[in-house]
């Protein structure tokens, strides 16, 4: 892959996707995103995989889009254009997928880091939608997700002045789940991803499917859809060695069956 770096064990049970365009501060042109949605996709099949962090570099997780490619698009050739159902095929992936963000995501980047799971931010991020500044918006997910993370009124006063939040307040409006030091970013995404590794394969992808439909449904579809998965577990082997290891007192060992 010309625009993306892959380490599938870059830690047990944990792989690595790092965004690899560093003089366009990982700007997202149409052969990344497709590079990013192959990559994911060959992770979600790898059975060795049980979690995936996904990150850029400390000067940009990315910028935003290529604009340099979109600028002279019609109408028609944007309706045409692949990237967005590109981008919902990686919204979709099966597997938790935690985004490690320093520096600039904005635009496409934010948007790209808003399909993660969770957010580990390092104290330079900054988080942003500025598309209205060049005389458009959001297109790829940012005036929905932002919604849902941060609030109405928190995403109208960014989409609509274009304005980025910094790293400790993607932290207090609910954007991220923790911001550490530049020099420790990645490890904390990794010490995340490392924990959730741990738990049963089965019951994690279950567990997300539930946690995403709860912002697609209304609360009695959502309870029923919660049931019915937990329900399923019962008939995947981690349940059945991790009740034993309970009563036994000892660390269960799931096998992601």
């Amino acid at each position: 892959m010309e625009f993306l770096l892959v380490t599938p064990q870059a830690r047990p049970g944990v792989a690595l996707v790092q965004l690899n365009r560093p003089k366009e501060l990982n700007a997202l042109n149409g052969q990344l995103v497709t590079e990013i949605r192959d990559a994911l996709q060959a992770l979600d099949a790898d059975d060795a995989v049980r979690v995936v962090v996904l990150t850029g570099n400390e000067r940009a997780f990315a910028a935003g889009a290529d604009i340099r490619e979109m600028a002279g698009k019609t109408a028609v050739d944007m309706f045409l254009d692949s990237r967005f159902s590109t981008l919902e095929q990686i919204r979709k992936f099966r597997k938790p997928l935690i985004g490690a963000v320093a520096g600039f995501a904005l635009g496409g980047g934010c948007e790209l880091a808003m399909t993660c799971d969770m957010l580990v931010a390092a104290e330079t991020a900054q988080f942003g939608q500025p598309e209205i500044r060049l005389g458009t918006m959001p297109g790829a997910g940012g005036t929905q997700r932002l919604v849902r993370a941060v609030g109405k009124a928190k995403a109208m006063e960014m989409v609509l002045t274009g304005a980025s939040i910094s790293a400790q307040e993607a932290l207090r409006v609910g954007l991220v789940n923790r911001v550490v030091p530049v020099g420790q970013y990645l490890e904390e995404a990794f010490r995340l991803a490392a924990s959730i590794a741990a738990m049963s394969p089965v019951a994690a992808r279950l567990a997300k499917e539930s946690i995403n439909r709860a912002f697609e449904t209304h609360l009695d579809e959502g309870l029923h859809f919660e049931r019915k998965n937990f329900y399923l577990t019962f008939a995947s082997e981690d349940q059945k060695e991790g009740m034993a290891a309970f009563m036994e007192k000892r660390r269960p060992e799931f096998k992601g069956r």
